[in-house]
């Protein structure tokens, strides 16, 4: 064969496949507008990706699994799961087609193979929506509502209504507030429309009308007036940490549950997929979702405390600056952070180390931590200096974390990275809110001293693990196939 002959038939094949991604986004878009079903790929999102987003998801796959993973089987899998009339549900088709390729010999089709595989999806229950507030409308407000609106779907889960600020809500104080939502300096413009409604102090986000409600005490708010009931209240304010203080958001009328986006006292602080299941949402009525870094290394660390034993060991937090540093040298109420944060690396105190032990007692008493804060904007590194009961190498303790990452409960917490190029700006964007760097382990010639680099997005990869929280919370958790 010539070399034009070669090439012709290298176009052809692009052609087909890059056809074939058309019709597999087609057909994930309709299940998720249409049904309410979700499809991932080994955890990463789908909806609204190009065809190059899409091709390259399979080559992270076909690098991961280290199995053929093609996107004309995923098209098979999906028709199979567009046949079926499922209930709202989350799917991991990357998953579902490797399990093909490995089983395909004992199923008839990709039809009856998907049946068989997702058959218990018809006893879930029916869910009802829930409505969510916004109390504040920072970092974490602002890309929780992102999240909300992009994928709100057919509204079968979770329904953004109200979000609150204080001082006035005016035009230029709406227009502000939708700017800030629209556009990011990080995170880039929102995938979405955002205008604004002066007479009846709101955004329109994708169509749908949410009010900027102006309060300075929660109790003091009835949110029924905007039509909003049985709410879960989602407080990014950090002003509000301890059971007491929570508490009075549900004096307000309308509310029923309360979620602090930060460490809190009183109240269970939860790191999804690790202990969530030990709170009861029918009995427990306000939550915490922790800190971004404890959510990081918290699966980590469940990970090697089950398997290998850890006796001791030592955080440091490589941390992007955040807003409550000073951006020009002045004066601050805590050490260094008065420094300018963009021009020094910054250490200071975390207390992710012990906040660990309030998902996983074990560790009590085991880590000592600390952070640098460093100049960049988002995009953190934790590194975890560890002492381990048992032996072991870095190709055995890199095996376990890549069976966590793809099977079990902390598929959606654990990323696992092979990427050998990996900069902190090459995570921005990533859901999971652990992703672990195999390539960066280091395990010392006795087998028990190791050094574990866990990459995180402090911003993105937390908002999400809010939101797995909250969906929790609010009884909404759709079934799931990873």
């Amino acid at each position: 064969m010539s070399i034009v002959d070669v090439y012709e038939k290298e176009m052809s094949f692009q052609t087909d496949r890059r056809k074939a991604t058309v019709e597999f986004i087609k057909i994930a878009s309709n299940l998720w507008y249409d049904n309410s079903i979700e499809l991932v790929l080994f955890r990463n999102q789908l909806i609204d990706r190009s065809v190059s987003d899409i091709l390259n998801l399979h080559k992270y796959a076909n690098d991961f699994v280290e199995k053929p993973v093609s996107i004309f089987d995923s098209v098979e899998i999906a028709q199979a799961i567009q046949s079926l009339d499922l209930p709202p549900s989350k799917l991991d088709i990357g998953k579902l087609t490797y399990e093909y390729f490995l089983e395909q010999q004992n199923y008839e089709s990709a039809l009856s193979f998907v049946k068989d595989k997702l058959g218990k999806a018809y006893d879930s229950e029916t869910l009802i929506p829930k409505d969510v507030v916004l109390y504040g409308f920072g970092r974490i407000g602002r890309l929780l509502a992102r999240e909300l609106m992009s994928k709100a779907g057919k509204g079968s889960q979770m329904r953004l209504r109200a979000i609150v600020t204080r001082g006035k809500v005016d035009a230029t104080v709406l227009e502000k507030r939708a700017s800030l939502l629209k556009m990011d300096s990080v995170h880039g413009d929102f995938n979405g429309t955002v205008s604004i409604d002066e007479k009846n102090k709101a955004l329109i986000i994708n169509g749908t009308t949410v009010y900027i409600i102006s309060a300075n005490a929660p109790e003091d708010i009835d949110y029924t007036l905007y039509g909003v009931n049985d709410a879960l209240v989602i407080d990014n304010t950090g002003a509000f940490r301890d059971d007491v203080a929570l508490a009075r958001h549900l004096k307000g009328k309308g509310v029923s549950k309360v979620l602090l986006t930060a460490p809190g006292k009183g109240i269970p602080n939860i790191v999804h997929g690790v202990n969530h299941l030990d709170h009861d949402p029918n009995t427990v009525d306000v939550f915490s979702a922790a800190s971004c870094t404890t959510n990081a290394i918290t699966p980590i660390l469940k990970a090697i405390e089950e398997t290998f034993g850890v006796d001791h060991g030592h955080l440091e937090t490589i941390h992007a600056y955040t807003n409550d540093q000073n951006l020009v040298d002045n004066m601050h109420s805590k050490y260094r952070r008065g420094r300018a944060a963009a021009l020094n690396m910054v250490i200071t105190e975390t207390g992710a180390g012990k906040a660990v032990s309030k998902a996983l007692p074990s560790f009590e008493g085991k880590l000592t931590s600390n952070a640098i804060r460093v100049p960049v904007p988002n995009g953190s590194l934790a590194i975890l200096n560890l002492e381990l009961n048992k032996e072991t190498t870095k190709e055995k303790l890199n095996a376990i974390i890549k069976k966590y990452a793809m099977q079990g409960d902390l598929v959606e917490q654990i990323q696992y990275s092979i990427n050998n190029e990996l900069v902190s700006s090459d995570i921005v964007g990533t859901s999971a809110p652990s992703i672990y760097d195999s390539n960066a382990t280091i395990v010392a010639k006795n087998g028990k001293s190791v050094v574990l680099y866990v990459w995180y997005d402090n911003e993105y990869g937390y908002s999400h693990q809010v939101i797995r929280l909250a969906k929790y919370i609010a009884q909404v958790r759709r079934f799931t196939y990873y």
